[in-house]
């Protein structure tokens, strides 16, 4: 490349940084100038974020530390405008075609009683089986991936789950208003290859790609290794009398002898996994019931056929014995080449995790102790803001490595370093906010004065079950 072309591509993209930023403030309806600056000293500030107070510190945060906290708790951010903003930028594409990966991420809050509509969030242990559910925020986040290993995502949406939310019901319609912004902006045109989710164990593909239908879209998703699905109900014999058959042979995934020739065999060598052998096979679904999802489901239940692929690799970083990966896809007839490039296309939904560890460890996603669960919204998507901004700063950033770090080329800069240099390009960008009033603060509550308004105390969990336990448990009692 030229230095007439890298100049070029360095132009544009300050351009479409500083644009970036001009529709981030007017996305801000109340106590703009603050939050605008919050995320400025979020971007500018040395070292991972330990605590919110420390970021008025900063030189880019003109303001003092009451008006950090008035913004978060008494601002206003118009969510909507934003979603669009981050869908109208350039987003990366794999093999052609937009990639979205949904996953949770949950905000940990054991010790805030005061706080409400805290759930219980499953987290991991250290060791094997070893999870805990532990008080606080799920937050369900939409991303699109990039082509290759990267530590780079796209975070186009993000959305808190609440004690009344089904969280399938709740990701469906995320989903509808993110590809329905991505079409709406031109991100995705008549002819183009349809718009692949890629979602892990916990989401059910079959009812998402349900509930997605009518959408130029696929579901791609992990599956539990005890799932059981169906073949299609085979051709009725002629002459036979009553209620044709609706499902056909089993297929078990814990049951090899329920399995039978695969479609496709298909088989990879990689540099991290070994030899990679995929099998595939054709027109499987799920049997439904009348219960949880499909508790309102009027009529029939439908059957949602799609492919199944088997996984399995030699090894992987610190396991030698890993166990197969099955994925469920929403499309059907698929080749030896779509077997390969689905499950290629699912490792890639790792990536989010990288953007997850990012966002917590160096903007400090989860340090705020915060009570408000609107206040919590409004920071995250002051985080997904700043990162977007590092996202499209890339091009601009220098590698301002440490004297034990190795060198990395500009292509390949992490977000971490990014965040180093931003400092410097921050001076050449936008600055929409206004320049801070003369003021005092406030006198406080008098010192030696006792607190009389003391906060309300929230229970934790989902509080649809508690009102029909005990509705059912009221039924019982006068029955």
């Amino acid at each position: 490349m030229s230095i007439f072309e890298v100049s070029t591509a360095r132009v544009e993209a300050l351009k479409v940084l500083s644009g970036f930023r001009r529709d981030f403030y007017a996305g801000i309806q109340a106590r703009a100038d603050a939050l605008f600056e919050l995320t400025d000293a979020l971007l500018c500030t040395d070292g991972p974020v330990k605590t919110l107070v420390d970021l008025a510190l900063a030189a880019e945060h003109r303001r003092g530390h009451g008006a950090l906290y008035d913004g978060l708790n008494a601002g206003a951010i118009e969510f909507a405008w934003l979603r669009k903003t981050l869908a109208g930028l350039p987003l990366p594409r794999y093999r052609g075609r937009i990639v979205l990966a949904v996953d949770v991420s949950n905000w940990l809050r054991p010790d805030a009683a005061t706080s409400s509509d805290r759930l219980f969030c499953h987290v991991y242990g250290r060791a094997k089986s070893n999870a805990q559910m532990i008080p606080g925020w799920p937050y369900s986040f939409v991303a699109a991936l990039e082509p290759g290993r990267t530590c780079w995502t796209a975070l186009l949406d993000a959305v808190r789950l609440g004690p009344t939310d089904d969280a399938t019901a709740v990701t469906a319609d995320q989903l509808r208003r993110v590809v329905t912004d991505l079409i709406a902006l031109g991100q995705w045109q008549p002819g183009d290859p349809d718009i692949l989710i890629v979602a892990d164990a916990g989401y059910d593909a079959a009812r998402l790609a349900f509930v997605l239908d009518g959408l130029p879209v696929q579901l791609l998703g992990r599956l539990r290794s005890n799932r059981v699905f169906l073949f299609p109900a085979p051709p009725r014999p002629p002459g036979t009398n009553g209620r044709p058959p609706k499902h056909g042979a089993v297929f078990a995934l814990k049951d090899p002898d329920s399995w039978p020739a695969p479609a496709h065999h298909t088989s990879t060598e990689t540099t991290r996994y070994g030899t990679a052998t995929a099998s595939s096979w054709e027109r499987l679904h799920p049997r439904l019931f009348h219960r949880t999802c499909w508790l309102d489901h009027d009529g029939d239940l439908p059957v949602i056929e799609g492919t199944i692929i088997r996984l399995t690799v030699e090894h992987l970083p610190g396991d030698r014995d890993p166990k197969p990966v099955w994925l469920w896809w929403s499309g059907t007839d698929a080749t030896a080449a779509d077997v390969d490039r689905l499950w290629q296309t699912f490792l890639r939904r790792f990536d989010i995790e990288h953007t997850f560890r990012m966002i917590k460890q160096a903007l400090g996603w989860t340090r705020p102790k915060l009570r408000n669960p609107a206040a919590a919204d409004r920071w995250t998507w002051l985080v997904i803001a700043a990162h977007t901004q590092l996202r499209l700063a890339r091009p601009l950033a220098a590698d301002l490595r440490r004297p034990w770090e190795r060198p990395i080329a500009a292509d390949r800069l992490t977000p971490a370093r990014v965040r180093r240099g931003f400092r410097n390009i921050h001076a050449s960008t936008a600055q929409p906010a206004d320049a801070p009033k003369p003021g005092k603060p406030g006198p406080g509550r008098p010192a030696g004065s006792k607190n009389r308004r003391p906060a309300q105390h929230h229970d934790v969990g989902k509080t649809v079950k508690r009102e029909l336990s005990l509705t059912a448990r009221q039924n019982a009692a006068v029955g």
